[in-house]
C-alpha cells in the first residue's frame, strides 16, 4: 500500500514515529511543509523538513522537539557578540551544516527537493522525504496593529505575542507542486494528514496547485491537531480564528470538509464525533496524546486502518 503523508514539524515528526511502524516505510511518502523556510545569515533553514529529518533519523534534541541533540552554540555566539547580528532565530552548530550542505547543493544548480534527498540520505531515513515545492514561498501574518510579518519573525522572533487578523502563502499563487509530489500523491492508496497546524503547516500544503485538487480524488484521512478544544502545543488557536474556524476538532475538519473522508479525534473530543459524521466524514476516536513512540504507533494504526472501514463505505 502506498501512503502519503502531509506534515508539518514537530507534531508530525511524532506522528511519523508511529507510521513508519504502521505501515512499510519504503511505501512511504513524506510531503513538508516548507512555507516556514527563510533565509537566515546567508544559509536557506527549513524548519520542518530538519525537524522531521533529526527525529526520525534519531538526532532530535530529545526534550524540545526540535533541532540537534548535544547542540554547541560556538557560531551563534561569536555571531553575536563580536559581529553583532541578530539572534532571534539562533542555528547551533551541527545544524548549521545542515544549511550548509542544502545551501551547496541548491547554489550549485540544484533544486530544495534535491538538498533534501541528500539530507535525507544521510540521515538513512527510510521513506521519501519531499518539499511540497520547489519554488520560493513564505507564510506571513498580518498583526492586529498592522504589520506584516515572515510567520517566523511572528513566532520565533516576538513569540505569538501579537494578535493576527491575516495569514497568507506569499508566492504560493504562482507556485506548483514538484513532479515528484504529483506522482506520490497520484499514486497513493491513502493519504494521511498529520496532526499539524492546519493553517500555517497543512494549510501551506494545500495552497500549492494541484495538491488540493488531488486530494478530492483519493481517501484522505487526517488526525485532528485538538483536544479537547485546545491546541497540544504550537500556535493553531491564535491562527485558527484569523481564517474563521472554530479552535476543535470539528473546527479543523470544517478546513478539510471539500476532500476529507476520515478524521481520528481524541477521547477528549468523543461528544463531537457524531456532529462530524453529519457532514459525511467517518470518525475514529482514540488517544491522540503521543507521549511515546506505542502511543503514535497506535494512532497511526487507527487512521491507516481507517482505509478498510472507507472502501467498506
Amino acid at each position: 500500500m502506498n501512503v502519503v503523508s502531509l506534515a508539518g514539524g514537530i507534531g508530525a515528526a511524532r506522528f511519523l514515529r508511529g507510521l513508519v511502524r504502521a505501515v512499510d516505510p519504503a511505501s512511504l511518502t513524506v510531503v513538508a511543509n516548507t512555507g516556514d523556510d527563510l533565509a537566515i545569515h546567508g544559509l536557506h533553514v527549513s524548519p520542518d523538513l530538519d525537524t522531521i529529518t533529526y527525529t526520525l533519523g534519531g538526532g532530535v534534541h530529545p526534550e524540545q522537539g526540535w533541532g540537534r541533540a548535544e547542540e554547541t552554540f560556538t557560531v551563534a555566539a561569536e555571531l553575536k557578540g563580536r559581529y553583532g547580528q541578530p539572534d532571534w532565530f539562533t542555528l547551533g552548530d551541527r545544524d548549521i551544516a545542515t544549511h550548509l550542505v542544502r545551501a551547496r547543493v541548491i547554489g550549485e544548480g540544484g533544486t530544495l527537493t534535491d538538498a533534501t534527498r541528500t539530507i535525507a540520505s544521510a540521515w538513512d531515513l527510510p521513506f521519501a522525504l519531499l518539499p511540497m515545492t520547489d519554488a520560493t514561498v513564505a507564510t506571513r501574518v498580518r498583526t492586529s496593529d498592522g504589520r506584516e510579518l515572515h510567520f517566523q519573525e511572528w513566532w520565533v522572533g516576538e513569540r505569538a505575542a501579537s494578535p493576527i487578523d491575516r495569514v497568507w502563502l506569499e508566492g504560493g499563487e504562482d507556485a506548483r507542486a514538484t513532479d515528484a509530489v504529483v506522482a506520490a500523491i497520484e499514486g497513493a492508496d491513502l493519504v494521511v494528514l498529520c496532526p499539524s497546524n492546519p493553517v500555517v503547516s497543512i494549510g501551506t500544503i494545500l495552497d500549492i496547485a494541484p495538491v488540493r485538487e488531488l486530494l478530492r480524488d483519493k481517501p484522505v484521512v487526517g488526525v485532528s491537531p485538538i483536544v479537547g478544544g485546545r491546541v497540544v502545543r504550537g500556535m493553531a488557536d491564535k491562527l485558527l480564528p484569523a481564517v474563521g474556524a472554530e479552535v476543535s476538532a470539528a473546527g479543523v475538519a470544517g478546513l478539510y470538509a471539500d476532500f476529507l473522508d476520515g478524521w481520528v479525534i481524541d477521547t477528549a473530543d468523543a461528544a463531537s464525533a457524531d456532529a462530524i459524521r453529519a457532514t459525511g466524514v467517518d470518525v475514529a476516536v482514540t488517544d491522540t496524546m503521543m507521549v511515546d513512540v506505542d502511543v503514535s504507533t497506535r494512532l497511526a494504526e487507527t487512521a491507516v486502518g481507517m482505509l478498510g472501514t472507507l472502501q467498506a463505505a
